[in-house]
């Protein structure tokens, strides 16, 4: 998954893949550092007094509290080292302990693949989820991950682009934009693919897998030809949903949701791959 929320000490760090390795929040890193009420403003003066540090970092964004993604500062491992250093805090070693074991779980990852996939089966495993549901959702997240691969060579731009073309292809599969469909499944700011039934799920992956192999077909290029790739999967989709419902009376767009399982009540880990 290409942004996440993870847990360290008891607090929340955001990190984002980009660039084939993980940037962190700085200012989740400097608000666990120094116990700051406004690590915000805390960084703001650290930049301040060393013009060595805002280089340092790129602007990605990243979900806030609110649900709704910003820039904000983030820097890859070998960055955040060097901003832990300007911070005085008894908190710094384990955090460094734990910055390089992330660095290390990213090469084991990116040497084997297989490693990514079974660390977020058993994540989802420990939060209470079924196995049956979990091999699906991880069909969805390998689906996915294709597809944004192939956006990402054919031009489409990350975070916006990104966005409505996946709006485009669940409108077309479901009828509703991803916020629609959560608010059917009462969610707010929850990833709402971890909240998918298996048929949601299968469908999910069908328009996105349908909707890459016809960007690869007709070569779409940039933008507008991938909107109109995104458009013709999440059709071709939803007409096969419909023939789903019509011929076999069953319900695929559902309100069920895992907000009762362990770990699913709060902030969720994952953040929304929409």
């Amino acid at each position: 998954m290409d942004n996440q929320l993870i847990p360290f000490e008891g607090k929340e760090i955001r990190k984002m893949w980009y660039n084939e390795e993980w940037y962190f929040s700085v200012v989740d890193v400097i608000g666990f550092l120094t116990d700051s009420e406004k690590p915000s403003q805390y960084w703001h003066n650290m930049k301040k007094r060393d013009n060595q540090l805002s280089p340092i970092c790129l602007k990605l964004k990243l979900v806030g509290q609110d649900g709704r993604a910003r820039p904000s500062d983030c820097a890859n491992t070998e960055g955040m080292f060097r901003i832990i250093m300007s911070v005085p805090s008894p908190k710094a070693e384990p955090l460094k302990l734990w910055l390089a074991s992330v660095g290390k779980q990213a090469i084991e990852e990116a040497e084997n693949p297989e490693l990514m996939t079974e660390r977020q089966a058993a994540l989802y495993r420990a939060k209470g989820y079924t196995e049956e549901w979990i091999g699906r959702r991880i069909q969805t997240i390998e689906t996915r991950r294709a597809l944004t691969d192939e956006w990402k060579g054919r031009g489409v731009k990350e975070n916006q682009e990104y966005s409505i073309l996946t709006a485009v292809i669940a409108k077309g599969t479901f009828g509703l934009t991803p916020s629609e469909h959560k608010e059917i499944k009462g969610l707010e700011r929850q990833n709402l693919r971890d909240h998918m039934t298996p048929l949601e799920l299968i469908f999910t992956a069908l328009g996105e897998e349908v909707t890459r192999q016809l960007a690869v077909k007709d070569n779409a290029q940039g933008f507008n030809e991938n909107f109109d790739a995104a458009s013709e999967g999440g059709r071709m989709a939803g007409k096969s949903m419909d023939m789903l419902e019509s011929t076999k009376r069953l319900k695929v767009v559902s309100s069920d949701n895992f907000l009762g399982l362990k770990g699913n009540t709060d902030r969720e880990a994952l953040l929304p791959e929409e």
